[in-house]
């Protein structure tokens, strides 16, 4: 028994070694296929940028171009750097070249594969060689100004105009805000393209551009100058371009994403064989970049009863702790998601909330743990909104949560006045100055509620996992075990978009990735593969 909920050692060696064996059989699959969206991130790592004479990204002109010629199954990278090396041209220049008509891949007579292979890893070097460089000045910041203590206060800004995102991003800094959110546009996960440039009409959120990211990264760090401490940009490289926009938040020293395995499967209905080979890419990208990845377990409970299906959250945690080991990501990123959501009028409600915080806290306790606000219970009472609120926020302080994201009194309003963010900081930083150590202070009774409620979620969680192990991920997801929603193998959107890998398969960045990463396991997976 271990920790003030005396949970059961073994009980969550179980529950590891089940998730642990789901996320095997997931990365199995994973690694026998590729998808659109990874080989449009090679061709950006590349350096292809910007659009066609119809705005078409180029990354999707020259995917599209090889696909419709059956050269993506072996991976992007050979037939374009063997026609870079044939033209004399760099990445762009090819790009723009395809683009136009005047360059047609698979055509020429390439160089030797040894040597484009050679060229395609030097390449890959170079690139991984600038994100590791952001990953450097990141820590130089970190190390000069510092940065706010944990729960970090978290907040959002949504716009849908980037300019006008700085603008509250500034002041959510200078109220306190340690993470500044910038929510993308309604419906842009389900798009299979990045949009291109600075973007000024999003519809709930600005669209996450590679322009966009470095815009928001300056004001920022003109604004940690300003207040004398780092602020962390956050934005979603979930949906269907995942590993594209981890790579260009990875270029422009963005700090933490939202990349979760499950949550574009569950509630934006995407081909789940895409999702999960995306997530591992992305997730490895996103390790080396030094990001803190948030995933979305709180939303499962918009769906489902925060009661009911506690333990299908804890569960999910598990198994996004372990496909996460599987890309190379620590623990020291991995922004595990939950929320306090249980109905306000659920007698002892405080105390399960209490209960589910302490319990993920105490099994994951490298874990930057994300702990989301009550959104589902909120009505037109503001003024129980901001105490539901500060009841969430003292749970956060008690638990030693990581990350906090605040609720707002107008919840519902996706960029809240800026006095009602003012408000909702002023009350997170007073709770949290005020029981900064009172978590310390108090242990639970080993039969009281508390105690016993971490103990019934803990063991559902594991007889869940013990059941997935049974049927599959892909089963599990079809039969509703998680969120009380349903999806299939081959259904959702995106599916046309994953490809069987051929015998030569090459990706050098991942290739390149696994060592640096030092990733283990996987290659040897691969190299059976190819037989």
């Amino acid at each position: 028994m271990t920790g003030k909920l005396h949970l059961n050692e073994a009980e969550i060696q179980r529950a590891r070694q089940a998730s642990s064996q789901i996320a095997d059989d997931v990365t199995a699959q994973v690694m026998e296929r590729t998808t659109v969206a990874i080989e449009r991130t090679v061709l950006r790592l590349f350096g292809v940028d910007g659009v066609d004479a119809e705005g078409v990204p180029l990354a999707n002109v020259v995917v599209d171009h090889a696909l419709s010629r059956d050269l993506l199954a072996g991976g992007i990278a050979y037939p374009f750097v063997g026609a870079m090396m044939v033209h004399g041209m760099t990445a762009q220049e090819l790009a723009e070249a395809i683009g136009a008509g005047m360059v047609q891949l698979g055509t020429e007579d390439l160089p030797n594969r040894v040597d484009i292979q050679v060229k395609a890893r030097e390449m890959a070097q170079y690139a991984l060689d600038g994100i590791a460089a952001n990953r450097e000045k990141r820590n130089q910041y970190l190390g000069r100004l510092g940065e706010g203590k944990q729960p970090y206060i978290y907040v959002i800004v949504a716009t849908g105009n980037i300019y006008e995102d700085v603008v509250q991003a500034k002041s959510a800094a200078r109220q306190g805000a340690d993470i500044i959110a910038v929510i993308r546009s309604t419906g842009q996960s389900l798009i299979d393209y990045v949009p291109y440039g600075p973007t000024t009409e999003g519809f709930g959120g600005t669209y996450a551009t590679q322009a966009n990211f470095r815009i928001m990264r300056q004001a920022l760090d003109e604004v940690s100058e300003e207040v004398g401490r780092y602020i962390r940009l956050c934005n979603y490289c979930s949906g269907l371009c995942m590993p594209e926009i981890a790579a260009m938040g990875a270029l422009e020293r963005l700090d933490v994403m939202l990349n979760d395995a499950l949550y574009g499967i569950l509630f934006r209905d995407i081909n789940m064989q895409r999702t999960l080979c995306d997530q591992a890419f992305s997730r490895m990208i996103n390790a080396y970049a030094g990001v803190i990845i948030n995933t979305g377990e709180d939303n499962y409970l918009t769906t489902a009863d925060a009661v009911e299906s506690a333990h299908t959250v804890l569960a999910s945690q598990f198994i996004n702790e372990q496909l996460a080991l599987r890309s190379g990501l620590p623990e020291a990123q991995m922004g595990l998601g939950h929320a306090f959501e249980m109905n306000p009028m659920l007698e002892d409600g405080f105390l399960y909330e209490l209960a589910q915080a302490q319990m993920a806290r105490e099994i994951f306790p490298n874990a930057p743990l994300k702990y989301m606000p009550p959104t589902k219970h909120m009505t037109g009472n503001i003024f129980r909104g901001h105490v539901q609120d500060a009841l969430f926020n003292m749970v956060g302080i008690m638990t030693q949560q990581g990350i906090q994201l605040l609720g707002m009194m107008t919840e519902q309003i996706h960029t809240p006045l800026i006095y009602d963010r003012h408000l909702a900081i002023e009350s997170a930083k007073y709770i949290f100055n005020n029981a900064r150590h009172l978590g310390e202070e108090i242990n639970f009774k080993e039969d009281g509620i508390i105690v016993r409620r971490a103990h019934q979620v803990l063991a559902e969680a594991v007889q869940l996992l013990e059941n997935i192990v049974d049927v599959g991920l892909y089963q599990a997801l079809a039969s509703g075990m998680f969120a009380d929603v349903k999806r299939t193998a081959t259904g959702g959107k995106g599916l046309s978009g994953v490809l069987m890998k051929s015998a030569d398969y090459f990706n050098p960045f991942a290739d390149e990735l696994r060592v640096r990463l030092g990733i283990t396991g996987t290659v040897q997976q691969e190299e059976v593969r190819r037989g």
